[in-house]
């Protein structure tokens, strides 16, 4: 009994009413979804310019494109997780895992390339390079262990 009027005492003492507070959520999340949409279309705009311009094309052009497409891909990924949480109500684990699967993948195939097809690098730069790609395989692995035991935990969330 004195825990329902605890509750009651609580609504009524908001400052804001709890509906006009969603509705200020909904309007933030959608306004920052489509200055999201905004900045993925400028980076593509940026991606194909610089793809027109960079001398030479191969292999520096190639690498820059690579990571400037992977970029915009995670522009992407989080505009659709703020699109998710307004028919879900909340964010989800799993598209914020896959998120960091895509960035560190990215910069692996960034510094790959620049290993494979880069200039020549010293023994230092070379060797940070290398702990580069190792802590990136860490946490790809990582994140797609938790990836799998999220949707193990939740397999009907799963898609």
């Amino acid at each position: 009994m004195a825990s329902k009027a605890k509750t009651k005492n609580s609504k009524e003492r908001s400052i804001l009413p709890e509906h006009f507070v969603d509705i200020l959520e909904d309007a933030f999340h959608g306004l920052l979804g489509i200055i999201l949409f905004l900045v993925a279309m400028g980076a593509l705009f940026f991606t194909l310019k610089r793809l027109i311009n960079t001398e030479p094309f191969f292999p520096s052009g190639m690498i820059q494109g690579v990571n400037d497409i992977l970029f915009i891909v995670i522009i992407l990924e989080i505009l659709r997780t703020i699109i998710a949480r307004f028919t879900d109500g909340v964010y989800q684990l799993d598209k914020f895992l896959i998120i960091g699967v895509i960035a560190a993948v990215r910069h692996i195939l960034t510094v790959g390339a620049s290993l494979t097809l880069g200039s020549y690098k010293d023994n230092e730069a070379f060797q940070r390079s290398l702990l580069e790609l190792g802590v990136n395989a860490g946490i790809v692995v990582a994140l797609v262990l938790a990836l799998y035991m999220s949707k193990k935990a939740h397999p009907a969330v799963a898609k």
